[in-house]
């Protein structure tokens, strides 16, 4: 199994509940800003289905910036490395998956300083061993470093913090990934799907001596043909 359907693995099975939830709950930062609503108080354009309060604090968050420009390239390069593009979909980048991160960070501050901590380690490590910051390296190097910190029960002692810090990044990209339409497709997933219904099949019928009347076949089980 490649590293792409693993990933897709541990999206439909082993996430964290409540990050996974509150991915879900946010949803795409674009249709969260849509304005469908306005409270006759204040004249204020609220995005559907949520309070005034829930409003102004969604305000609030997306009028912070918390990484920085280099920690934003970081995290852009790691996220296609856990999901790249492949002939189903786009990559994690391509989804909007930075942008999630860097929301949800802000939304639940608990990942603020672990996220930080373990972009920096991962500059001291390549640092260390290709002189040269993580988004700077070559895609070889980004791998090796990766590989030693992907598999928990294979990496050294002194890998440890890098692979705390590679699950929460590799959870939130792709409970981010898999919580966008692109991410969707790629599942094939497709939801309730409205279909036709032709009534008890014939030898059920027959089985009970039961059969539908002229009437009950036009009004309740008969359908046009479809014209897609």
């Amino acid at each position: 199994m490649d590293r792409r359907k693993s990933i897709k693995v541990l999206a439909l099975g082993t996430f964290s509940a409540g990050v996974f939830l509150e991915a879900c709950k946010v949803g795409d930062k674009k249709t969260a800003n849509k304005p469908v609503a306005t409270t006759p108080a204040d004249g204020a354009v609220m995005p559907a289905g949520i309070m005034k309060e829930e409003a102004e604090h969604l305000a609030r968050v997306q009028s912070e910036t918390y990484f920085t420009e280099h920690e934003m390239a970081t995290i852009t390069v790691l996220a296609d490395i856990i999901i790249p593009a492949d002939d189903v979909s786009g990559s994690a980048s391509e989804a909007g998956v930075p942008d999630f991160i860097e929301f949800i960070v802000k939304d639940m501050p608990q990942h603020k300083l672990p996220m930080r901590g373990g972009l920096q380690w991962l500059d001291q490590q390549c640092l260390k061993r290709f002189d040269n910051v993580f988004v700077n390296c070559s895609s070889k190097q980004q791998i090796e470093l990766v590989d030693m910190i992907a598999y928990p029960n294979r990496a050294k002692k002194e890998m440890k913090p890098g692979v705390k810090f590679f699950n929460l990044m590799r959870n939130l990209t792709a409970s981010g990934f898999y919580t966008t339409p692109m991410g969707v497709k790629d599942v094939g997933y497709v939801g309730n799907q409205p279909n036709m219904w032709n009534g008890v099949p014939d030898d059920v019928l027959k089985q009970y001596g039961l059969s539908y009347t002229e009437q009950e076949m036009k009004e309740c089980a008969s359908y046009p043909e479809s014209k897609s």
